[in-house]
């Protein structure tokens, strides 16, 4: 698969993750993957590329040998994520530009971004047009929903502007927003998204925790690549066994107890280094009950894991794991991280639903925060 001037081999995307997939988590997947996949940095917001925030700038961070250097933005503007994107470049801080269309959390659709946008399709187009200019010969890329709700699809026409426009490849991540991340992703949408969307490559997203998952997907809709976004969550070397799987190599084998205190540790040292240890600690916390899912250890000891202060209480909890417990394989399968139930009703700006034409910017929009 090819991405602007990019092979991607073998074909797979680490979906950008709020608050999950920083410098640490994409170096860890890395590390176990090919380092020709793409692995894209947690969603940065536009507005605050502009303004040059402090915060946000580190979040942009990307480790030495990173390449291509892949970024995901968020904006409803077209000249703010037009200036965020010529800045980027100018930097030369990405190599590769992706715009967040999937979101479905109420505090970004209520603003008419992520999952809500592409309903104003001019809008949209006004979008693409504007960063795939200011990008020159850096690829941009749009990844999004089925739609808002059952209703109101627009899955189709976002493919066929984004490549009308000059977009270099779509995603689609088969649920609504109103799904949010409930129930089965509806993979013959993207069979339908690539019979609409002939000359750049279409990734599907959605359901992928195994290696067999991800074969599955490719041979019922004829997708170019997979992105994965939260079957990889405590399972970074979901990326070892997926490139094996699509070079038609063995799967290895899931890794014991003791490999993945190994990794948890990794996992730990390399958010110290990024963002010292009180900081790196808070964040850690969250992957613990991922990282141990399905093995048999103890409610006091998980506890303990769940509560860590530094680096050497991880080191000590560690070493009172079982090092030969063997994988287990019902760990391997079904959803991780964030399920719950669908919305009744996604979140929108007043009247967003009348014309799908109106390319009106909405109001309050262009927000500061990043990390979704």
């Amino acid at each position: 698969m090819q991405v602007g001037p990019y092979p991607i081999d073998p074909p797979v995307v680490l979906a950008p993750m709020a608050g999950i997939t920083n410098v640490a988590f994409r170096t860890l997947c890395r590390e176990f993957g090919s380092p020709t996949s793409l692995y894209i940095c947690e969603m940065i917001t536009a507005r605050a590329v502009v303004e040059r925030n402090e915060k946000t700038l580190h979040m942009m961070s990307f480790d030495a040998d990173e390449h291509p250097r892949s970024m995901q933005l968020y904006g409803v503007d077209p000249a703010t994520l037009g200036e965020a994107v010529r800045i980027i470049v100018g930097e030369g801080w990405a190599d590769h530009i992706d715009l967040n269309l999937g979101c479905p959390v109420p505090k970004v659709t209520r603003l008419g971004g992520g999952s809500a946008l592409p309903y104003k399709r001019r809008l949209f187009a006004n979008i693409v047009r504007e960063m795939v200019a200011a990008a020159g010969e850096v690829p941009v890329t749009f990844k999004f929903r089925i739609g808002i709700d059952d209703t109101h699809h627009t899955y189709l026409d976002t493919g066929r502007i984004a490549e009308a426009e000059g977009a270099a490849a779509v995603a689609l991540h088969a649920r609504t927003a109103s799904q949010l991340y409930s129930g089965a992703a509806d993979w013959s949408a993207i069979a339908r998204l690539k019979e609409a969307v002939t000359t750049i490559p279409v990734l599907g997203n959605g359901d992928i925790f195994t290696a067999a998952d991800a074969l599955r997907m490719q041979a019922e809709t004829g997708c170019d690549g997979v992105v994965i976004g939260r079957g990889c969550l405590g399972r970074p070397w979901l990326f070892a066994e997926l490139s094996a799987a699509l070079r038609g190599e063995p799967i290895p084998d899931g890794p014991t107890l003791g490999r993945v205190g190994e990794i948890l540790i990794r996992h730990a040292c390399l958010l110290v280094e990024h963002d010292g240890e009180d900081k790196a600690m808070r964040d850690i916390r969250k992957h613990m009950a991922w990282y141990l899912m399905g093995f048999p250890v103890g409610s006091e000891l998980r506890r303990r894991f769940a509560t860590v202060t530094g680096l050497h209480q991880i080191e000590d909890l560690v070493g009172q794991l079982d090092p030969d417990v063997p994988f287990p394989v019902d760990a391997a399968t079904g959803p991780r991280g964030r399920q719950g139930s669908p919305q009744k009703k996604v979140a929108l700006p007043e009247g967003w639903l009348d014309d799908p034409e109106d390319d009106t910017i909405p109001s309050a929009a262009d927000v500061m925060h990043s990390g979704g």
